[in-house]
């Protein structure tokens, strides 16, 4: 991923050098395999593990010889190694074992790192819903005017969506924490599965049941799958925000900072650009995803056909999420509610959020559903046209027998408070 939405948090676990640390995790951890079941001479694992880390200048310069990377890894750490113990580097191994292995340490780091953010995120969203619990908008549905609703039961909505998404981000960590020592094909011909056993054991990650030369890659897809439907989640909250800072609607907006720049051309300009920029990253993601679903069916034991790709989408999909993760949790902790302006855009529906209410009372004093329908329309459509308040001309409707009260509790914004107090209720049991 480019500097410009790489965080250095998850930088540095895609780093080469780190790779190149966690392929000498998994070299070391097999030499004290091999040494406890006396096949390897005693010290050679510490012999190993004090030696230099080759860096990616060195195996870089290694690759143009042998033009493979982890072959090229093996002979510098050799070299940096020494007698005896290089003879015995990368003894019985195949180089998926090492690289998955390795693979594994670096998804679950990643998504460690991923889950922090999002509890992060879901902290920030939480604290929100509950400080607007009773902060009174219009709900909207295709894009109009629909009933009456609170700006922190939309963020309930939100908050219960990242708990899901936590959930499911759990699922693709546990999924993608397994390693394997099991040779070339996975039969255990030159490496028993007690190697395999202490190795993973020693690295904190469980086994892969039956491999081939590599772990099997839907777990690769679901890790990435999941990555692109937390993605997902960001794009509808961010996509909120940019309805909501739209002119016409000036509900909400994202913060803006002392010297910032809107536009190049248009002084007056404030724009939704993070949200809007959290909609194209997503995007990245979900294409991310449909590389991992391709690289699931590899011809018999294993090609390479996922090789080239995985070393693009699996550091880049972690560490776009991981930066929209972090930017949005600061957009939504700074994200300016401007509640006049909700409470001004309800007075101008002219009452006509609240037709359901009325509807509802008419059926319940006895009319059918569809007169109540038709009284409550025709009133609709002339408040529409600008004829007056929805409440007056019901009011004024000999067909409405309804009391005065009877239409002022029609009316009354502090009933959705009584009615989606379930919701918090549900919402405080989380953490």
């Amino acid at each position: 991923m480019i500097e410009r939405y790489t965080l250095p948090e998850m930088g540095s676990i895609w780093s080469d050098s780190h790779k190149f640390e966690s392929w000498k995790a998994v070299e070391v951890a097999a030499l004290e395999a091999f040494e406890s079941q006396g096949t390897a001479p005693e010290g050679v694992a510490e012999q190993t593990r004090s030696a230099a880390c080759p860096t990616p200048d060195e195996v870089a310069e290694r690759e143009a010889v042998t033009n493979h990377d982890l072959a090229a890894f093996v002979d510098v750490l050799g070299t940096n190694t020494g007698s005896p113990a290089s003879g015995w580097i990368h003894y019985g191994l195949t180089s998926s074992d090492v690289v998955d292995t390795a693979g594994g340490l670096l998804l679950r780091d990643s998504a460690d790192l991923l889950l922090d953010a999002l509890a992060a995120l879901f902290d920030v969203v939480k604290a929100k819903a509950v400080e607007h619990r009773s902060t009174y908008m219009i709900g909207r549905t295709h894009g109009i005017w629909a009933e009456p609703t609170t700006f922190g039961l939309k963020l309930a909505g939100w908050a219960f969506e990242l708990d899901r998404d936590r959930h499911r981000l759990e699922d693709a960590r546990t999924a993608v924490t397994v390693g394997k020592i099991s040779g070339a094909v996975g039969t255990y011909a030159h490496v028993s599965t007690d190697i395999e056993a202490s190795v993973c054991a020693s690295l904190g990650l469980a086994v892969e049941p039956a491999s081939t030369q590599v772990t099997a890659r839907d777990r690769h897809a679901q890790y990435l799958s999941t990555v692109a439907l937390v993605g997902a989640s960001i794009e509808r909250m961010a996509t909120e925000v940019r309805h909501l800072q739209r002119s016409e609607v000036g509900e909400a907006r994202e913060s803006f900072g002392k010297g910032q720049k809107g536009s190049s051309a248009m002084p007056h300009k404030r724009n939704p650009i993070l949200s809007e920029r959290m909609t194209g990253m997503a995007r990245l993601l979900r294409g991310y995803a449909q590389v991992g679903l391709e690289n699931v069916a590899l011809w018999h034991e294993r090609d390479i056909s996922h090789s080239s790709a995985e070393r693009v989408v699996l550091a880049d999909a972690s560490t776009v999420l991981h930066y929209m993760l972090v930017k949005f949790t600061g957009l939504v902790d700074g994200l300016v509610v401007d509640e006049d302006r909700m409470a001004a855009n309800i007075e101008s529906t002219n009452g006509l959020i609240f037709s359901q209410a009325v509807l509802l009372a008419l059926v319940e004093s006895g009319l059918s559903r569809d007169e109540a329908y038709r009284i409550v329309q025709r009133n609709a459509m002339a408040a529409w046209n600008g004829e007056g308040a929805l409440r007056q001309l019901l009011a004024d409707d000999e067909n409405v027998q309804l009391s005065s009260e009877e239409l002022d509790a029609c009316f009354d914004l502090s009933r959705i408070l009584d009615t989606s107090a379930p919701v918090f209720e549900r919402l405080s049991q989380l953490g």
